[in-house]
């Protein structure tokens, strides 16, 4: 099957920043793929690739099969979401969503009725005559993903399109996003560095660092068996145990990540590993108490539900986990 976006060693240089360097990437069509890193990682050049605002220092770009460099932003089967939506307040809501279609000579009758569609689509039908300034934060995201869905894109990038939102409207827009995406069956490709967000809606995450993909594979995988120390820092939580400790627990002698929610204090089983130490600091979270203990020089963070009774500080405690929560990375 012809994959939806496919980049082959592609690089994109400023002077002497290598803002992506030799990244080698397969989308597939129908895939909802989450670009996720740090400012300056290089995930947003790449999106800029995907659509042509930037063009490669060198490598191949394909769309759908066909080559894209050198090809204009409008003539790719891509649309963008920006992430300050980049509506024109002087316009009503209506023409803003069909605007991309009056461009392209598409006839007025035509292209209202699918600006009212694309509306419709995204929950806002009768908001037409609005402009935007009359609109929420959240209702101006949505009109920017009517935008670029009404010219019916293969491809569907995503530019941090929640980041301006507050909490609990991003994360309503982050299911809203998954199932429109599921039920249009096109590609999504999303661009954040909220780790939560490539979590829960992404079918595959691709983590960058310093111009390149430190790791690809499903959000489980990311999470549970990070491959460097970057991606087990940056996505989620953890404790990256050195490998002096690895070896007290009669495992390879080699850095491990082991993340804070499956340890248990004060029990074990003989099918688990386990490490005495010391509570130095503990914290309420709602939901979770996160505590610190010192386990021989090693700083080891356990987070356990609130209804679990919390050690004091100074409390000696015995910390045990699974040897498979214990993942071994490959820059150890």
């Amino acid at each position: 099957m012809t994959a939806a976006v496919l980049f082959q060693n592609v690089s994109r240089h400023f002077g002497p920043v290598k803002a992506v360097d030799a990244v080698d990437l397969e989308i597939a069509a129908g895939e909802f793929f989450a670009m996720l890193g740090p400012s300056g990682s290089g995930k947003t050049t790449c999106l800029r690739l995907m659509a042509g605002f930037e063009q490669p220092t060198g490598g191949h770009i394909e769309i759908f099969g066909e080559t894209a460099e050198g090809v204009p932003p409008y003539r790719r089967s891509v649309n963008t979401v920006f992430q300050d939506y980049a509506l024109f307040p002087h316009l009503s809501i209506l023409d803003n969503v069909a605007y991309g279609l009056m461009v392209k000579g598409v006839g007025k009758q035509e292209r209202r009725r699918a600006a009212e569609d694309a509306l419709a689509m995204v929950k806002l039908p009768g908001y037409g005559q609005r402009r935007p300034g009359q609109l929420s934060g959240g209702q101006r995201q949505r009109v920017a993903l009517a935008r670029a869905l009404v010219n019916k894109p293969k491809v569907l990038l995503l530019d941090e399109p929640l980041g301006a939102l507050d909490l609990k409207l991003r994360e309503q827009m982050q299911e809203e996003l998954k199932t429109l995406q599921k039920s249009l069956g096109i590609t999504f490709v999303f661009v954040t560095h909220d780790q939560g967000e490539a979590l829960s809606m992404a079918d595959r995450i691709a983590v960058f660092n310093d111009g390149k993909i430190q790791q690809l594979g499903t959000p489980e995988d990311i999470y549970k068996r990070p491959q460097t120390r970057f991606v087990a820092d940056f996505v989620g939580s953890s404790n990256v145990l050195s490998g002096a400790t690895c070896a007290r627990l009669g495992v390879p002698a080699a850095a491990a990540s082991l993340r804070p929610e499956a340890i248990v204090i004060g029990s074990s089983w003989a099918e688990q590993l386990s490490l005495p130490g010391t509570v130095t600091a503990r914290s309420f979270l709602g939901a979770t108490n996160r505590v610190s203990v010192d386990c021989a020089g090693e700083k080891i963070i356990v987070s356990s539900p609130a209804a679990m009774p919390v050690p004091e500080i100074g409390a000696e405690v015995q910390l045990a986990f699974s040897r498979t929560d214990l993942h071994l990375m490959e820059d150890a």
